[in-house]
């Protein structure tokens, strides 16, 4: 059976008190990010999809680098809106979605 991802990464990471989005901060030599696509291919998901926001051009940018699509949440109206973004990049999938956020670098392919 496929699997899909749906990554929640449009929030806005105003508590970092940086001008870098959240998701892109590095630790361990990787961004946020790249720690749950890694968890996430680990785990067999073939299809991902990093949801952003309208200005996260920079993290549309890393999330197609690492072979994700992405999905722009236009208005942040919640996390379940965030997650409906993505609709229509997996309007063709069948099989198990997962849905993560983009900023868990703990999390592993076996969590």
């Amino acid at each position: 059976m496929s699997k899909a991802a749906i990554i929640l990464a449009a929030g806005q990471g105003t508590r970092m008190k940086s001008a870098l989005p959240k998701v892109l901060h590095k630790v361990g030599r990787l961004p946020l990010l790249g720690h749950v696509v890694a968890a996430l291919r680990g785990a067999g998901v073939d299809r991902i999809v990093v949801v952003t926001s309208a200005a996260g051009e920079d993290v549309r940018a890393y999330a197609r680098s690492v072979g994700a699509s992405c999905a722009i949440q236009q208005e942040q109206l919640g996390t379940g809106h965030a997650a409906a973004s993505a609709r229509e990049a997996l309007a063709d999938f069948s099989g198990t979605l997962l849905i993560v956020n983009g900023d868990m670098p703990l999390v592993t392919s076996g969590t």
